[in-house]
Formats: C-alpha cells, structure tokens, sequence
C-alpha cells in the first residue's frame, strides 16, 4: 500500500488555475504584477466550502499557458514574485489550507533557461514543448532540486504533470529523492491512461489522477447506463489495494460537469459519488458555483475552462447558490467520515437507471442511492437514516422521486 502522508486522508482539494483566475495575460511579459494575492482573497470562500488545500496550476515562469515553463526557479512574473509565493502559502496555511504545486518536468518550452537539459522529443506532437532529457543525471539533480526548493519554502505537495509520458525509473530516482528530504510531501502524477497500479509501484508516487472514474461517472449518467459505473467502481475498489487515487470531475484540461452532464437534473448524482466514494478528492474552481464552460482541441480553446475570477469574493451568483450549498453539504459529510478515504464501494442494486451504493470500511457504512428515471423508485435498502437528498424511507426500501439521490447513514456493522 502506498505510504501517502497521514493528513492527505482530510484533504478535500479546492483545484485552480492562477493564469486563468487572476486574469494574466496569454503571454509572457517582462515586467511583474503582483496578483497571486487575488488567490488569497478568496481562502475564506474555500474554507467556507468545506476545502482543507488549495490545488494550485502552474506558477512558474513559462511562455504563455504554464505548462511551457522557462524556468522552475522563477514564480511567473505574471502572477508576482517569490515574496509573493512566500505570503500565499503562509496565508493558506494561517487558513488551515495545505498546497499543491503544479509540476511540469516531462516538457519546457524552447526558451528553457537550462538548453543542456532538452531531449530530442517534442510532446505529443506540439512543436513548442520539448520534452526533457529524462536519462541525464543532470535532469534528475535539477528536477530533484526544483521539487525541494519549492517544499523547503512551505508547499506541501506536488503534481507531477503529464507524468504518464515520463519513464517511470525517472520518477523512482528523484521521488525517492524528494520523500527522503521531505517525508510529509504529497506526491501525486497525472495519468490519464495505463496501468495506474504499476504506475504508483514503480515510481514511489502517492497516487495518480482518477480518470476512469472521471468519465464512468458522466458517461454512466448522460447513456442512463449505470453498470458502466458499476464496472469503475469495481476497477476502483482494486486500486485500494495498493493506493488511494485522486479524484474529481473536473479540472482544467477537460469539460466542465455542468456542461458534460445532458441532463442538469443529475449533477447532483455526479457529486454524490465523487464524495462517497474512496479517494483524494479535488474540486475545481467554478464547479462549486455549476459554472459551465467547453473544453476545445483548438488553439485557446481551454480559455472556456479556465476563467478569471474578480479580485475579491462578491457573493454567490444566485444560479450558483444551490450548487454551492450541496457542495458544502457533501464535503460537510466526507469530512464528518475520514474513513470514507479508503472504504469499498459495491453496486447491491443495479437496474440502467437506479442504483444502491454500499461504502463500507468494514465498521462504518454510508448507502448512496440513484435514481436516473423520469419516474420514482424503489429500492432496498439496508436500515439507516436519510443524511442528504429527498427520499422516503419505508422498513429496508428507500422510494426516491425522479431524478432523485440519497445518502443514508448506516449503523456500524458487526
């Protein structure tokens, strides 16, 4: 089992892209702007929503959308400087928030400060990223480096990005590294596709991205098809044997759920899960608040999904508010359940358009019932109380309205 730092089993993520959020421009520019603290303006508006860590895109020096960086050592003079940095991981942590750093060592940009690092490769076929030279001990000294200077000045994690394109006997070598000089950091590496298990195993990361459960949670709602679900989660219950993943149902590289999900009635359903379910969970700035927004394959086309927030907190946007508040609901809940980190989930009703999730631990017991139809349904039920959603409870069967969910609170088993 990975040996992931004991607090990440409370942390609830609150997911933002700075670029986007403060408004910088598109491009580099020489001059610096102070505006990484906008971000720390709205931390009471996290801690209201239930976050405990502030997941943070990239803040270094890059040419235009981050994730084409210059150089490690430099906060992005768009965003401000390292004073900046300074104040805004101590504000996050005067406001009980831990925080993630975004990684980006598989590609640079061309204008990299360090040329004698570039490999040969270009990243998935865009001509402007130039993936490292991931067999130079030089590249491993530098990333190993990069990764401690930042947790030397107060971060407490890192997201490694793209990490699914990195050689894995890479990230073995500087991770061992980094969790020898900083034991409580939380290493997380995005993958998006293959083998996730093997992927934790061979390179001493904490956890990857979830992204089977990702789409199985949108998908299993848009077709009324929740065996797909079904299936993830027992795909999802096998990693738990060696890791707990990162989960979420959006961040800033895809469609918003607002705007995946056909049916507006069954966000509620998506959210439900995603809190239920074993896993870090994350929540990306926007969602909270129902946000819509399209993620295109174009250039500018992730500008829909990464937009810029006013300087200070003004208030819920009244469409937003419900959305908010079943957030803060939910996130309420898991925080109330730690145990929910790791705990199994297993489909015990299934029909195309209803479902009964038990999570169980072995001790505790959350039961999240879903009802995809356009009319009510029955379901059995083990005994419990209603905790969040409309539903009635009649001696071991819940009946939920169309389109209705449920978490019911279970006694311990024995």
């Amino acid at each position: 089992m990975s040996t992931e730092p004991s607090w990440v089993r409370h942390a609830i993520w609150w997911h933002v892209y700075p670029l986007g959020f403060t408004g910088a421009e598109p491009n580099a520019r020489p001059e610096i702007v102070h505006r990484l603290g906008q971000l720390a303006s709205w931390f009471d508006y996290a801690v209201r929503l239930g976050a405990s860590g502030l997941a943070l895109g990239p803040v270094f020096a890059a040419e235009t959308h981050g994730y084409d960086t210059v150089d490690h050592y430099r906060i992005d003079p768009r965003l401000g400087d390292a004073g900046d940095f300074d104040r805004l991981v101590h504000t996050a942590h005067e406001h009980g928030l831990k925080v993630l750093l975004d990684g980006v060592f598989n590609h640079v940009a061309r204008s990299f400060t360090r040329p004698e690092l570039l490999g040969r490769g270009t990243f998935e076929g865009h001509d402007h990223l130039i993936t490292l030279d991931h067999d130079a001990p030089a590249t491993r000294e530098y990333v190993t480096d990069v990764m401690c200077h930042w947790l030397d000045r107060g971060a407490d994690g890192w997201r490694l990005d793209a990490a699914y394109a990195t050689p894995r006997p890479f990230w073995a070598d500087v991770l061992a590294r980094v969790r020898r000089r900083h034991p409580d950091a939380y290493l997380v590496g995005e993958v998006i596709h293959g083998d996730y298990a093997a992927t934790v195993a061979e390179t001493g990361m904490h956890a990857v991205t979830q992204y089977e459960l990702w789409k199985a949670i949108w998908s299993s709602l848009n077709d009324r098809n929740l065996f797909e679900l079904a299936w993830a989660l027992k795909r999802h219950a096998s990693y738990l044997d060696s890791f707990v993943p990162f989960t979420f149902v959006g961040n800033h590289d895809v469609t918003r759920i607002a705007t995946r999900l056909t049916d507006q009635r069954l966000l509620p359903h998506a959210l439900a899960v995603l809190f239920t379910v074993a896993g870090t969970p994350a929540v990306y700035y926007g969602d909270e608040q129902a946000f819509r927004g399209v993620k295109e394959d174009r250039a500018g086309g992730d500008d829909a999904v990464r937009p810029a927030f006013p300087e200070e907190p003004g208030g819920l946007a009244p469409w937003g508010a419900p959305t908010f508040r079943l957030h803060q609901d939910l996130i309420g809940l898991r925080r109330r359940n730690p145990w929910l980190h790791e705990a199994r989930t297993t489909a015990t009703e299934l029909t195309n358009t209803a479902a009964v999730l038990d999570t169980t631990n072995g001790t505790e017991r959350l039961t999240t019932v879903l009802n995809l139809a356009d009319a009510p349904a029955t379901l059995p039920v083990p005994q419990g109380k209603a905790l969040l959603g409309e539903v009635e409870l009649r001696g071991g069967r819940a009946v939920l309205p169309a389109h209705g969910w449920a978490v019911l609170g279970q006694p311990p088993v024995r």
